[in-house]
């Protein structure tokens, strides 16, 4: 049996390497992906070692969603897209202004 580690990231650290741990990602567009941790750093390990943040932190994130390379491998067990929801902070109106000939000029009283 696996362990399942919930994250808001993907991610790849080396204190999960050998642990059998898949990852469950909620990226905050909706989408959720269920990834085998071992095989996600096998396909990326030539890649994760060339890379400064591996040097030195031996972890790699990415928060909006999980590297192209692993997109439609066996390394990625499940994906689903669910509807994020928008609420009216998220939405910006415009409004138009018509033109007219006619300028007006607001009278200030001093």
């Amino acid at each position: 049996m696996s362990n399942l580690l919930k994250s808001k990231r993907f991610v790849v650290r080396q204190s999960l390497i050998g642990k059998n741990t898949n990852v469950e990602v909620s990226f905050k567009n909706g989408k959720t992906i269920t990834y085998s941790h071992d095989k996600a750093f096998e396909i990326m390990k030539d890649s994760l070692e060339a890379m400064n943040c591996w040097l030195k932190y031996k972890s790699y994130t990415a928060t909006n969603n999980i590297p192209k390379v692993l997109r439609e491998t066996e390394a990625v067990i499940s994906s689903e897209t669910n509807e994020v929801e928008t609420t009216t902070d998220d939405v910006v109106e415009t409004t138009e202004v018509e033109e007219t000939e006619e300028q007006v000029t607001p009278e200030v009283a001093f």
